[in-house]
């Protein structure tokens, strides 16, 4: 399956605007053979602590235009959108389908260090999709911390989506992450990071594909650009085969010793 991640230049919470800017990268993956789209976390208005703002009804004008979009490219399409839900709201990715099907992940981490955790709720559930065959696990940015989510899907997942509005100030965390929950996993990690400015921060893009033995398939800079890569789950299957650490892994019998004195 063609892959295309789209690195947008994110307009601060300003989704009509958002719109126009990622149906061009969409239009261009399309033209690129693209099978699979990917959009940023909070595409449509940055990474916003102000969901009375942002937040959209689920069946709200971003996910009608993503539903149109996705029918009129013949593409799948994955984008991170801020929802309304009860008793908070939440921040979502949903996968769109050009038959009109929707999926929808919420985040598992919400970011503490900047307040997320007072204006969204926690996601509970670890989500794996079926596209054109190739199973598609996603995730949203401050998830990519923590490998014990990781885990929970890799026997079941080809290729981990990490969806992000991750600032330059923190850029090698990003780099060095993504590669490690490849290798960890054996398994392909998309990335798909913004770029531009919001809300005081500086985002410098860096998106990319990792292969399962860790190796950067594609890579961007500072620009807003299209990259595409094939994601083969029989490359998956076969690393794995080879060299399988999976099934090497102790999930019970293991103590933790406490220091004493």
């Amino acid at each position: 399956m063609k892959v295309a991640l789209l690195q947008l230049d994110t307009v601060w919470e300003d989704w009509q605007t958002n719109h126009g800017r990622a149906a061009r990268l969409l239009s261009r993956a399309a033209s690129l053979g693209a099978e699979l789209a990917v959009l940023p976390e909070m595409f449509a208005t940055g990474f916003s602590m102000d969901p009375g703002r942002v937040a959209q009804e689920p069946g709200g004008p971003t996910e009608r235009w993503l539903l149109g979009m996705s029918r009129g490219l013949g593409l799948h399409i994955l984008a991170g959108v801020a929802e309304i839900e009860v008793p908070r709201p939440v921040n979502n990715a949903l996968l769109v389908s050009p038959d009109g099907g929707i999926e929808r992940f919420s985040k598992l981490h919400p970011f503490s260090f900047a307040g997320e955790h007072h204006h969204y709720a926690s996601g509970s559930c670890v989500t794996t999709w079926l596209v054109r065959g190739v199973r598609v696990t996603p995730l949203i940015c401050y998830d990519l911390r923590f490998p014990e989510v990781f885990r929970l899907a890799a026997e079941e997942t080809d290729v981990f989506i990490v969806i992000a509005n991750w600032p330059d100030r923190r850029r090698e965390h990003w780099r060095t992450l993504l590669r490690a929950r490849a290798v960890e996993n054996l398994a392909y990690v998309v990335g798909v990071n913004r770029v531009g400015d919001g809300d005081g921060l500086h985002y410098a893009g860096d998106s990319a594909a990792i292969s399962p033995w860790g190796e950067t398939l594609v890579s961007a800079s500072e620009a807003e650009t299209v990259l595409v890569v094939e994601i083969d789950p029989g490359e998956v299957a076969s690393a794995r085969s080879r060299f399988p650490v999976l099934s090497d892994r102790r999930t019970s019998g293991v103590s933790r010793r406490l220091p004493t004195g």
